[in-house]
């Protein structure tokens, strides 16, 4: 039989934190041993963000649910079609890169060989050109049989866990999916947990830092598919083998911030150094004018002030997050420095030092009595009006 008024479990307050430790520290512990967890959130969130300017667009005409419906199915048609389309293409390409691999090594062979030969005419080496081509040779095979083995085995692991990588997708798609549909009742549960007095900031600082990673996610997808098609695009004009192939590593590799589309030029410059030249000098120029569009036309106009960062801090924080956590660490280090600024904007107009809030500053007798600072403990009002203005206005005579 339902209670009618649910009878109140008095407990004091030390008590009610050591049970939020206690949950906080059970939820730390599912993560760290169940490490797919937090990654499947993480990637959920990122996508349900990453879509919810498109559902916000649709919301107007449309109900929500029937929004979110139709951005997920063109979400998964899309996918569906890159990989009927796009990945026999570059599996085919695959197959060719590793059969011309040998003609590749000789070729790359001959062109170092000829830089040693007239190193060591300057008297630049210690040895003939010879011998240290054949210390490369023996370092860049036992270099290559390491990168194979571990090709070999990730490729082993992923054919072996086809079902856990279905099912990680499928996940991300549900998290997302339930965080969009959802969004209202988590905003609430985040309101309700703050103290009264605070829950207008609260709100605001829930939609400053929704809207701002939703801007830079939204943004870094459109920059990092922009260069992906013009890199693949402009290989495939020039004659540059491999097109699709580097295509796709320019755009994995722009997730980096600032180095990432420069680091990726390099293996396309490489690849078109063996067709000639001229061929390499204008992928150099293709990629310098791809990053010179995406950096300053593309990313201003999509992601606005999303993060507004020094662009050194945001090198540092790339650096930082892949020393602590690998290839996540760098992934999540730009969103999380843009949700640090949100925050450090939301505290700076609002944090007051308890003895300055409190204790006028001292004004000398013929010091105007508009220096004086009022006692309150809580910020002034924008909206009301000075005191000394005040008066004014009040005064007999005043305008």
């Amino acid at each position: 039989m339902p209670v009618d008024s649910p009878t109140p479990i008095l407990i004091d307050r030390r008590s009610r934190n050591i049970l939020v430790g206690v949950v906080l520290l059970v939820i730390v512990l599912l993560c760290w041993f169940a490490p797919t967890l937090p990654r499947l959130v993480v990637a959920g969130a990122a996508l349900a963000l990453i879509l919810s300017f498109p559902v916000r667009l649709l919301s107007r005409v449309l109900p929500r649910g029937i929004a979110i419906t139709l951005a997920m199915l063109v979400l998964v048609v899309g996918a569906v079609l890159a990989l009927v389309i796009l990945v026999p293409i570059a599996v085919s390409q695959l197959d060719a890169l590793v059969g011309d691999a040998p003609n590749i090594a000789a070729r790359g062979e001959l062109a170092i060989r000829g830089v040693l030969e007239a190193m060591a005419e300057r008297g630049w080496l210690e040895e003939t050109a010879d011998a240290t081509l054949e210390e490369l040779r023996a370092e860049g095979v036992s270099r290559a049989q390491g990168i194979g083995q571990t090709v070999l085995q990730q490729a082993l692991g992923a054919l072996s866990g086809t079902l856990g990588v279905i099912l990680t997708l499928v996940g991300i798609v549900f998290v997302a999916v339930y965080l969009l549909a959802d969004s209202d009742r988590f905003k609430r549960g985040f309101i309700r947990a703050i103290p009264l007095v605070y829950r207008d900031d609260a709100e605001e600082l829930w939609s400053d830092v929704g809207q701002s990673l939703s801007r830079y996610l939204g943004g870094l997808l459109v920059s990092i598919g922009f260069q992906g098609v013009a890199a693949a695009v402009a290989l495939f004009v020039l004659g540059v083998p491999y097109s699709l192939l580097l295509g796709a590593w320019t755009a994995v590799a722009a997730i980096v911030p600032y180095v990432g589309s420069y680091i990726a030029g390099v293996p396309a410059i490489a690849a078109a150094f063996f067709v000639s030249p001229l061929t390499a000098l204008l992928t150099a120029v293709v990629y310098f004018v791809i990053n010179m569009i995406a950096g300053n036309l593309i990313a201003p106009k999509v992601q606005g002030d999303a993060i507004r960062v020094h662009p050194l801090l945001i090198f540092l924080a790339v650096i930082a997050g892949g020393e602590v956590g690998g290839l996540w660490g760098a992934l999540l280090a730009v969103p999380a420095l843009a949700v640090l600024r949100v925050v450090a904007d939301f505290l700076d107009v609002r944090l007051v030092v308890a003895d300055e809030a409190a204790t006028p500053l001292a004004v000398s007798p013929a010091a105007p009595s508009a220096l004086a600072v009022p006692a309150p403990a809580r910020l002034p009002d924008p909206d009301v009006a000075p005191a000394g203005l005040a008066a004014d206005l009040v005064r007999p005579g005043g305008n």
